[in-house]
């Protein structure tokens, strides 16, 4: 991004910030491996803005379902590029609005110190009671972990081992509690800032699974509420670029 765009970008945020008669409610759909850059996010913009975030976590199939039903989901948050895509053919969102605002990735992680090797060369031992993974069917982090274990010919070997997490917290708490040895999770719940969480992990290759591209994009309840639009701009300045890379994604 050149100068000129950079000096658009936040004139253009200020101005969306500028008057408070205007503060709102946002209800807003985010998915939960980004959970923890959000609430570090929340009260900066909250007090740049005037505006309050109203922050539901889920899984972007259980939100898009809920969408489609008429949650009063204004804004969405996803863990993915292909439910906003699904929206906007539906008419439910906005697709002028839609961009990527983080690539996520995928880990193994074990709060037991060794468990997880270098290479997760302990999937092919098999040296372990429980496995989590979040739904397949409904996270895209799930559906990630299914697809790196059938590249490396463990999937049907392990599946009496699997554990299923509703979302990526909840599989994040399976493993954080012992209930699972081990688990597929998202880099952002286990690091920060540089420093990893305690335990054991294993960074998986992005080759073998698909690229995580996240998007955010606003829903077409949100039209008109100028938060939408304040946290679409706030999400693309420098200063909230730099705290969600603090958690590990790439923009």
């Amino acid at each position: 991004m050149n100068i000129m765009s950079r000096i658009f970008l936040f004139t253009a945020f200020c101005l969306l910030l500028a008057v408070p008669a205007f503060a709102a409610d946002l209800h807003l759909a985010v998915a939960a491996n980004f959970s923890g850059p959000m609430e570090q996010l929340k009260p900066l913009f909250e007090k740049a803005s005037g505006h309050k975030l109203i922050i539901s976590y889920g899984t972007v199939g259980k939100f898009y379902a809920q969408i489609k039903n008429g949650a009063p989901f204004e804004l969405l948050i996803s863990a993915d590029d292909e439910t906003p895509i699904r929206l906007e053919k539906d008419g439910l969102a906005l697709p002028e609005t839609r961009f990527t605002y983080a690539v996520g990735k995928l880990m193994l992680w074990s709060a037991k110190p060794g468990l997880v090797d270098a290479k997760g060369e302990v999937l092919k031992q098999n040296d372990f009671k429980r496995l989590a993974i979040a739904s397949p069917k409904l996270a895209v982090y799930g559906a990630a972990a299914v697809e790196v274990m059938k590249k490396l010919g463990v999937y049907e070997q392990l599946q009496s081992k699997l554990v299923f997490g509703e979302n990526i917290s909840q599989t994040y708490q399976f493993v954080a509690t012992a209930n699972a040895d081990l688990g597929f999770v998202a880099l952002s719940q286990i690091y920060k800032n540089g420093s990893y969480a305690a335990g054991s992990h294993w960074q998986v290759p992005t080759n073998l699974y698909p690229r995580i591209r996240q998007d955010a994009i606003l829903l077409t309840k949100g039209r008109e509420n100028p938060a939408g639009k304040a946290l679409l701009a706030f999400l693309k300045t420098q200063e909230t670029k730099k705290v969600i890379r603090s958690y590990g994604y790439d923009i």
